[in-house]
């Protein structure tokens, strides 16, 4: 019998021991006698972005004691990665060698889309790899499943999507607010906002015209608030304002975000009417523009009312008001009331009865009864307004009719009574005062000592005795 040594004998029993161990691990699935590893080496960019394409970079490495062929690598994404429409999901490799070093196996590349609405976060894509070793019927399939992991960033976007008020009444603090909203999908932080009218009509007062947001979650709004006015010599119309968006994005780079808004300058007016003058029957307002805009086609009306009575045409068309005009209309007016004690004029009482027809405007009618105007415009945009006042008439005394007569009035020759007594008064005085003179003249040609004309002298030895005697008696007178 062969003696071997105590050196043989422990290189047998080492290398039994490592082919043992070699069994059990190929057993357990780590290291086997066919095994690819497969590994996610590099992804650009490092964090994907929303609506960007990121491209992801595959090694497969055959770590087994078998070689290793038609091997297939299928990439399959899940939301929000998807397929590009150019690129393959599933890429081939046709022969791996056993026992591959860590700079040796194969490189696959794939380019996956992330939806533009992706919030940011971290995503899993799993990689499916088939392979065969052996051949013949002796090949054995396997199929190994490894998941990775894609880092995507969120959308930094904001925008400004409306402006709560967009209509700015001329030299009048107005409000003007910006509604910013981050539409995008990661939060925005150190954001400035900023606007600029081109025409230098709207300004900010109180404060400049830049505002801080330090922090605003995705899908959040706030609320920039601003005092502003506009020029006071500004024409009305539609302006543009020049708004700069600035923030800082994931790498804290700034993004500048360029728009424009419109506003519109200019509003509604004001009036002031009051009581101008008043003759037989009419009345006169003054109706002034004492807003800052013009009125178009300007109406001034008498509406229905309970104390008094138009008559003929209640409206009058004015035409156009500049800021600081103003014109005169006229209305036939008359009061409603009757006077106390008329006969079917009382319900009972110490109770007026308004009249249909219309009473002259007294002292006592008009006192404590405001006459109701309408005005009705249309504002620079173009929209009709109406304003309601109230005006005190003013009658001094007497009374004052409707020119029209009716019950009450004072028209007809009967208005002119005065004038034709104070007429007659002062033809019958120059009448008297004329006969006076007369008298007095003819009483100074008479008295003796006046000489006659030369025309008429008569002598006495020129005349008839009967004619001397005359001469006589009116000497003698």
């Amino acid at each position: 019998m062969k003696k071997f040594s105590l050196l043989t004998i422990l290189l047998l029993f080492s290398a039994f021991i490592c082919l043992g161990a070699g069994t059990a691990l190929g057993s357990t699935g780590d290291i086997t006698s066919s095994s690819l590893e497969v590994n996610l080496t590099n992804q650009n960019p490092d964090t994907a972005r929303p609506g960007e394409t990121v491209e992801l970079t595959v090694s497969v490495q055959n770590v087994g004691t078998k070689d290793a062929k038609d091997i297939t690598v299928t990439v399959d994404p899940e939301y929000p990665l998807s397929k590009i429409s150019s690129e393959a999901l599933e890429k081939e490799i046709s022969y791996l060698n056993a026992r591959q070093d860590d700079d040796e196996g194969g490189v696959l590349k794939f380019k996956l889309l992330v939806d533009s609405n992706a919030s940011a976060g971290t995503y899993p894509v799993d990689i499916t790899t088939t392979y065969k070793t052996g051949s013949g019927s002796s090949a054995t399939t396997y199929t190994t499943t490894k998941t990775v992991y894609i880092d995507v960033r969120g959308k930094e976007y904001a925008q400004i999507v409306t402006i709560d008020k967009a209509n700015i009444d001329i030299a009048k603090e107005e409000t003007l607010e910006f509604i910013v909203t981050n539409t995008g999908t990661s939060p925005l932080k150190n954001m400035v906002i900023s606007w600029t009218d081109p025409d230098g009509v709207v300004l900010p007062v109180y404060s400049d015209n830049t505002k801080y947001i330090k922090y605003l979650d995705a899908g959040e709004s706030v609320t920039v608030t601003y005092s502003v006015m506009a020029d006071v010599n500004a024409d009305p119309g539609l302006y543009t304002l020049d708004i700069t968006l600035t923030l800082e994005d994931y790498d804290s780079n700034e993004q500048i975000i360029n728009t424009t808004a419109g506003v519109f300058v200019g509003g509604e007016t004001d009036f002031d009417v009051s009581f101008s003058e008043s003759d037989e029957g009419e009345i006169s307002l003054s109706v002034a523009n004492v807003g800052n805009n013009i009125a178009y086609s300007v109406k001034v009306s008498v509406p229905d009312q309970e104390n008094y009575k138009v008559s003929g045409s209640s409206s009058t068309i004015v035409g156009n008001l500049e800021k600081g005009d103003y014109t005169i209309t006229t209305f036939d007016v008359a009061s409603t009331q009757g006077a106390l004690g008329a006969e079917g004029s009382t319900d009972g009482p110490g109770t007026a009865k308004a009249s249909t027809e219309g009473e002259n405007l007294t002292v006592a009618s008009v006192e404590n009864n405001p006459l109701l105007v309408q005005i009705e415009y249309t504002d620079a945009k173009g929209e009709r307004i109406t304003v309601d006042k109230e005006v005190e008439l003013e009658i001094t005394g007497g009374t004052m009719g409707p020119q029209t007569g009716g019950p009450g009035n004072s028209g007809g020759i009967t208005s002119y009574l005065p004038y034709i007594a104070v007429i007659i008064l002062a033809g019958g005085a120059f009448v008297y005062r004329k006969k006076i003179q007369e008298k007095i003249r003819e009483r100074k040609e008479k008295k003796p000592g006046n000489k006659k004309p030369e025309g008429n002298r008569i002598t006495a030895g020129s005349k008839k005795p009967e004619e001397q005697k005359y001469v006589h008696e009116t000497s003698k007178d």
